[in-house]
């Protein structure tokens, strides 16, 4: 059954599980930063003291914030077995529940839910309230990526009850539609704060000085990956790799790791961890190779979006959403998934021939359907709308 919206745009309300630095969190908060003519509220569990608070840190006014329920923690620091899936169950119906009692989401035209987590509690939430939601897909829904009992509750219980559905890159769609029963669905990729540069004004230094990952500090990011890679392709000196990020959801031991690794392999002294950037542009800029290497395939993968919109010459892992973006020798190299001497192979190329370079570069700034925020966010409230009225 649907429901009027509001005059003056639609009550949207947000649902994340976390509030970390993370590419969902992030992409929440660019989107909300967009001039939208709707009425939104951001809903997040209650948060451990002193935590890191994305959204406390960067919301514009008049979007309100409301923080309830028990906190959650990632999937790796929640343990296994059958204990833990009890406590995770808990979680999720006392998170379901706390949601429910909310004015602003009995209030709501539309529930979105910005997480796959987050996605089952809005679910129940929806179904307690009878308000329609909406599931942004950025995960590849399936066992090896995020679980067989995460993957079977959205096949059974999310995906046939959303109003909506949004996917950030048609792999990620691939794996939720035959599940889907709204034909309220559309890919639209992730709001990133792109800047797209001329392609006319690109240009590339003679040599590369330094080559580098944008991303949180993860295992499954392939930071140990491109480190050995680097260390293969660059065994002599030269250029300098550069990690932009922090460890987030508890992978601070993997950090650690690293500069083990980084020592070991002899390269410590051109290793660099730049830990957080509050100015992904700047962080881009300074680099001359730019560089996605996830192990496993990437659902979106913001950074391929902000390298190829500053012009760069990008490498990614030939899976995934990045393989829909890039296409080999054409906008960038592509290489053998979680292959060390793949990707050292494709370091070795941009390093040795600057004329490749200089057109993958030109060929990135001009990649087709690099949306801005704003371009971005009017799709999502179009969507939004939509499934207020399913």
């Amino acid at each position: 059954m649907s429901r009027p919206t509001r005059p003056g745009g639609v009550n949207v309300v947000f649902a994340d599980h976390s509030s970390e630095r993370g590419g969902a969190e992030f992409a929440l908060v660019r989107l909300l930063q967009t001039s939208q003519p709707w009425h939104p509220t951001v809903v997040l569990p209650r948060a451990a003291p002193g935590a890191t608070n994305v959204f406390a840190e960067s919301l514009p006014e008049g979007v309100a914030l409301v923080q309830t329920g028990p906190r959650h923690v990632a999937r790796q620091q929640g343990g296994s077995g059958a204990l833990a899936a009890a406590r995770l169950a808990a979680k999720i119906l006392a998170s379901a529940f706390d949601l429910a009692r909310l004015r602003a989401v009995r209030d709501a035209d539309v529930l979105v839910a910005n997480t796959t987590r987050a996605s089952v509690y809005v679910a129940a939430a929806g179904a307690l309230t009878r308000t329609p939601f909406v599931v942004h897909i950025r995960d590849l829904i399936t066992e090896d990526a995020i679980g067989g009992p995460a993957t079977h509750l959205m096949r059974q219980f999310v995906l046939p009850r959303a109003a909506g559905i949004i996917a950030n890159s048609r792999a990620t769609l691939e794996t939720v539609l035959p599940y889907v029963r709204t034909d309220v669905v559309d890919v639209i990729p992730s709001p990133s704060g792109l800047h797209p540069v001329d392609p006319a004004t690109v240009t590339v230094p003679a040599t590369v000085a330094r080559i580098g990952l944008v991303a949180r500090i993860d295992p499954w990011k392939g930071q140990e990956l491109l480190l050995r890679a680097f260390a293969s392709a660059c065994p002599d000196g030269g250029a300098r790799l550069v990690f932009f990020g922090g460890p987030s959801f508890g992978h601070e031991e993997f950090l650690r790791d690293l500069n083990a690794l980084a020592r070991e392999l002899g390269v410590e002294e051109r290793v660099e961890f730049a830990g957080h950037s509050s100015d992904i542009a700047a962080a881009i800029d300074s680099l001359d190779v730019c560089v996605q290497c996830s192990l496993r395939p990437e659902p979106l993968g913001q950074n391929v979006l902000q390298y190829l919109s500053a012009g760069k010459p990008t490498i990614v892992s030939g899976e995934g959403g990045p393989a829909e973006w890039v296409a080999d020798r054409d906008n960038g190299l592509v290489f053998a998934p979680r292959e060390v001497e793949s990707l050292a192979a494709a370091i070795r190329t941009l390093i040795d021939d600057s004329d490749l370079r200089g057109r993958l570069a030109r060929r990135a700034a001009a990649t087709p359907d690099l949306l801005v925020d704003e371009e971005i966010g009017i799709r999502i409230r179009d969507v939004a709308e939509r499934s207020a009225n399913w």
